[in-house]
């Protein structure tokens, strides 16, 4: 009986937040302080393609083809949808094939679908994945144009009382410079939190522009250095390159080598650095622990994710690390582990991890509890076909976010550099 409770699919959704749009009124404030988290950028569909043999040059091979509704933005919005948030998507589909697959089932998830621009000028954003045996992206072809072209400041500000109103607002680097400025500006206007999720190591860059803006940033370690090097101006980072250091770099071995590029995220201005590690977990940095209180959405949790609240809340209690939350430091690094899965495909974890995440601070839980619930979501998201799963179970992610929590450790904080 336990799981009718607490699984939640696109379908089971519809009660707590029905007549939601309704709750806006005329000059764009919201009954109850309830507005919608906003998530703007890529909707795309993705045409996934795993060989069954190792793939030979120059000629086809035998394998798997499969069409999966994508986009990082689209993706971390599917999640959170599925986690008990209701987000407001401000994108661009055509009047094509792949439109009508991603307004589909957009719809049938009672979401809202006015922020999605839509006409016959409109070329949907496809992308091809090749994946290699082990579930990898071994290659990828991107056709996103759409959404800078038609994403644009004009179009975001149609939405400007959405984006006011706000609990937080995601913003994904497929958005031009500056459609990414328009609508951190709209959102500094109300104090609203902007997530800047990278997209991809040369889209990362973007973040130059709106740095001063954002509250947390969501890189993998590729991503991090791209994008401290935007903002320094001058390539003063490389990638790390792990295979030449020959063995397995421990965690606090492998935050001393991204360290410095993290450190110049937060002196960007970005209040928050979540690093993503892969099979090696997640890197939760910030100037300093009263950061991540502050940022905290409590005081904005929503009735309609009030089942997360509550299910991952008795896990996870709240006095995580109590002697270091009451230090101060000029930064503050938190290692959680990631979390042992039967891996299908790895696309989409990432912005699982992030939709997990974003769902658990509107619902009101803390950064660390969030960010435990986002590992969690991620697991689900590699263990599945698709970008997103088609369920989550709240218990089970209440289980593995107690595991990630638990095993969360301070790496690194000092009150000098």
């Amino acid at each position: 009986m336990e799981s009718n409770v607490h699984c939640l699919s696109r379908q089971q959704q519809s009660g707590p937040t029905q007549g939601l749009q309704s709750g806006f009124l005329a000059k764009g404030q919201v009954k109850n302080g309830e507005g919608e988290p906003v998530v703007i950028g890529g909707m795309v569909l993705d045409i996934n393609a795993t060989p069954s043999v190792p793939a030979k040059p120059r000629t086809t091979t035998p394998g798997n083809v499969l069409y999966a509704l994508g986009g990082v933005a689209r993706n971390v919005a599917e999640c959170m949808s599925k986690l008990g948030a209701k987000p407001y998507m401000i994108s661009a589909v055509g009047l094509d094939m792949a439109g009508n697959l991603l307004l589909e089932q957009w719809k049938s998830a009672e979401l809202s679908t006015e922020g999605i621009q839509r006409n016959q000028d409109i070329e949907t954003a496809v992308v091809c994945n090749i994946f290699d045996g082990k579930g990898e992206l071994a290659a990828a072809v991107a056709s996103v144009g759409a959404i800078e072209k038609f994403v644009t400041p004009e179009w975001i500000w149609k939405f400007s009382y959405n984006l006011r109103s706000a609990p937080l607002l995601l913003v994904d680097a497929n958005l031009s410079s500056p459609t990414l400025e328009a609508a951190c500006q709209l959102a500094a206007e109300s104090h609203t939190p902007v997530w800047f999720e990278p997209v991809s190591v040369v889209k990362s860059k973007r973040v130059a522009s709106v740095a001063k803006y954002v509250s947390f940033a969501s890189p993998n370690e590729d991503e991090l250095i791209a994008m401290a090097n935007a903002l320094s101006s001058r390539d003063v980072f490389s990638p790390i390159k792990r295979e030449d250091a020959g063995i397995k770099l421990s965690v606090r071995a492998l935050f001393q080598m991204l360290r410095p590029a993290i450190w110049v995220l937060l002196e960007s201005g970005i209040k928050v650095v979540v690093v993503t590690l892969g099979s090696d977990g997640v890197f939760l940095c910030s100037k300093e622990k009263h950061d991540l209180n502050k940022l905290d959405l409590r005081e904005k949790k929503h009735s309609f994710s009030q089942k997360l609240y509550e299910v991952v809340n008795s896990s996870c209690h709240h006095n995580w690390n109590v002697n270091v939350a009451k230090s101060k430091s000029r930064f503050y690094a938190v290692h959680f582990p990631a979390l042992s899965a039967s891996v299908v495909r790895l696309n989409g974890a990432g912005d699982c991890l992030v939709g997990g995440t974003l769902a658990s601070l509107c619902a009101g839980l803390d950064v660390m509890q969030s960010v435990a619930v986002g590992i969690a979501a991620a697991k689900g998201a590699v263990e599945s076909e698709s970008n997103v799963p088609a369920k989550y179970c709240l218990t089970d992610i209440a289980d593995d976010a107690k595991l990630v929590y638990a095993g969360a450790r301070v790496v690194f904080c000092t009150s000098m550099l």
